[in-house]
């Protein structure tokens, strides 16, 4: 995260940058074919010993280069870049999908932050801390005793918070910066620096 200053009334923008291209499309979905439409895109300079075989040929076979990460994202091929149509092998640039001012989501896998007490994982308010009482970070009453003699599942407890997927809605594109392929989203975006995040358009 960083910030920027708007060209035009100079206040404080809080963005995140993301580098977000180049892409190459590796496989594009068909409803009458496959199910459902969708455009397969593959992301990050890798070399080869980092790939298995079965993806080493899916990438040979769409004529693209050693790629780390294949993501699908659901939707017609002609939404996307504003083209008429994708074909296998294309390049995708972040300036031919996004614009200044658009709203987008961003998802991806937050930070774990190990094993967390009800106080920090759920907001629990915490017990009284006078006349001797030990209830002070305790989660209290999770069940009745005799009926129904359980603990119904779902009750909120502690254990292992962050580390799994999440969307993060309502997000505007501050800036696109073609010739880097950066994209400057309002705020911050799910997971640690350096992560691996999806963007798609929301509307």
């Amino acid at each position: 995260m960083t910030q920027v200053f708007d060209p035009d009334d100079g206040h404080v923008e809080r963005v995140t940058v993301i580098e977000a291209g180049p892409c190459f499309v590796t496989g594009i979905r068909r409803a009458e074919r496959d199910g459902y439409d969708a455009v397969q895109l593959a992301f990050g300079e890798t070399t080869e010993k980092h790939l298995n075989k079965p993806k080493l040929g899916l990438l040979k076979k769409a004529g693209v280069g050693n790629l780390r990460h294949l993501r699908e994202f659901h939707g017609q091929p002609g939404s996307f870049g504003g083209e008429a149509e994708l074909e296998v092998g294309a390049e995708l640039k972040v300036d031919a999908v996004f614009e200044k001012g658009q709203t987008v989501k961003v998802s991806g896998v937050s930070k774990g932050k190990g094993f967390a007490g009800t106080i920090k994982r759920h907001n629990f308010h915490r017990g009284p801390v006078s006349h001797g009482s030990h209830n002070v970070r305790a989660p209290g009453s999770i069940g009745a005793s005799a009926d129904p003699a359980r603990v119904f599942k779902g009750i909120r407890g502690p254990g292992q918070m962050g580390n799994k997927r999440v969307t993060q809605r309502g997000l505007e594109v501050v800036d696109v910066r073609a010739e880097a392929n950066l994209l400057l989203v309002r705020g911050s975006v799910p997971g640690p620096r350096g992560s691996v995040v999806e963007i798609r358009s929301e509307g």
